[in-house]
């Protein structure tokens, strides 16, 4: 089961790198941020704008954990479309870190067998009679979904336009009744994570719109289409509308 649990892997190295690349080569800064690190905790420096651009651009951000990197591109992804609840940006790491490994996708958990490659696959095991089964093919409905459009919309509309494929509107579709599904399931209660999952329900398309941003940025930087230019007009016309 992922959990919103990112920030809670990051490290003493992981803040004290944060530190470092927000104040650069500046002694005097280096001594403030570490002050608003010492008062206020990792979120007030891992929230500062200019530490995306410093990951990426520092030789020294190459030295970030997969956890911070990940957390940091996510949240300011998300903050970017004004969302600012750090839960899900918490959960869309780990989801990015999860899937991220061999195979993890295509499953509901590390211990089961049944490989899934399709929304349709997973929503026709929906109601499992194994209820904890259930309740993880209803997370992992809205999971893949989120991966799939999230990171690989290009994939999603060459599919659509080549092969007759769903499109994006689809994964949102199917996305949200999964999330909506493992909300409603009383181990979600159990476990603390309805309200989570009832919030990417209801925001799914603001969660997918971000890792867009963070897919067209980071994994796809060079592919350029009719289709990506209008997803990325929308995000933008989003982020204005809010600022």
């Amino acid at each position: 089961m992922i959990l919103a649990d990112t920030r809670h892997h990051l490290t003493r190295d992981d803040a004290q790198l944060v530190a470092r690349l927000i104040a650069r080569d500046s002694g005097g800064e280096l001594s403030e941020v570490e002050r608003e690190l010492a008062d206020h905790g990792i979120d007030a420096v891992l929230d500062d704008p200019r530490l995306p651009a410093a990951l990426l651009r520092s030789r020294q951000g190459a030295c970030a954990s997969l956890p911070l990197f990940a957390y940091v591109m996510v949240r300011h992804a998300l903050t970017r479309l004004g969302e600012g609840d750090r839960r899900l940006a918490d959960y869309l790491a780990a989801i990015m870190l999860h899937f991220g490994l061999r195979g993890r996708a295509y499953r509901v958990s590390d211990a089961d067998d049944q490989v899934y490659v399709a929304l349709a696959d997973l929503a026709a095991d929906l109601d499992d009679p194994d209820a904890r089964r259930s309740f993880l093919v209803r997370t992992h409905l809205g999971n893949y979904a989120l991966w799939v459009s999230g990171f690989f919309p290009d994939y999603v509309e060459h599919r659509k336009w080549r092969r007759g494929g769903p499109d994006l509107d689809y994964y949102e579709e199917m996305g949200r009744r999964g999330f909506q599904l493992a909300a409603d399931h009383r181990l979600a209660e159990n476990h603390g994570l309805a309200t989570l999952y009832a919030t990417a329900a209801e925001r799914f398309g603001l969660l997918r719109a971000a890792l867009n941003d963070v897919s067209d940025a980071l994994l796809f930087p060079d592919r350029y289409s009719p289709e990506r230019l209008m997803r990325q007009v929308t995000s933008e016309a989003r982020w204005r509308r809010l600022h």
